[in-house]
């Protein structure tokens, strides 16, 4: 057999199990079943806090307590700063799961959803899970990437945005044809 036969059966196993990595069920989820967020809330719950965390993750605190001979505190306050961008950047993955799964369901409502939709969808999906495991990979290993971890929580954003949109005028047509059924109702009349 061929390298190149090997090469793609490589790579079909791989995004294999990208898609059955993308498609499962998270492990903590943060918030009850029954009480989900607006896209809103959850857009603004980490959009808040990012300007913070960019700030915790900056080298000037190191570099200064290095500067002043505390390194050990500096290398202490590292890694406990590096501690809590991890912990945001999986609440920040929490938030984009749960939008990812309500754009789940708000396809399963809407006629107006094709193929194409659902693979985009997928292709968000699993490009958001590999830039989040890079960003975090770089974070355990030392470095500091506030330009990708902007960039992450801007994914999250845009789509909390999309949804947004998505809930407003799935209640705006559900709200028209309420209306239109009312007035038809008690008139005999045929809407065919």
């Amino acid at each position: 057999m061929s390298y190149t036969i090997f090469f793609l059966s490589g790579l079909a196993i791989l995004l294999l199990g990208l898609l059955v990595w993308a498609l499962r069920s998270p492990r903590v989820t943060g918030i009850q079943e029954g009480t989900l967020p607006s896209p809103d809330e959850l857009a603004h719950r980490h959009v808040d806090y990012l300007p913070i965390i960019k700030q915790t993750i900056s080298k000037d605190d190191y570099l200064f307590l290095s500067w002043c001979g505390m390194r050990g505190l500096s290398r202490r306050v590292r890694r406990e700063r590096r501690k809590i961008a991890l912990t945001y950047l999986s609440c920040l993955r929490g938030d984009f799961l749960q939008l990812w799964r309500m754009a789940r369901v708000i396809a399963s409502m809407s006629q107006k959803v094709g193929a194409g939709q659902e693979f985009e969808r997928l292709r968000l999906g699993v490009t958001f899970e590999l830039r989040y495991e890079l960003v975090r990979l770089k974070f355990l290993l030392g470095f500091s990437p506030s330009l990708e971890l902007g960039s992450l929580s801007q994914v999250v954003s845009n789509l909390a945005v999309r949804m947004e949109t998505a809930v407003r005028e799935i209640g705006e047509s559900e709200a028209l044809a309420a209306k239109f059924g009312s007035s038809l109702d008690g008139r005999n009349v045929n809407t065919l």
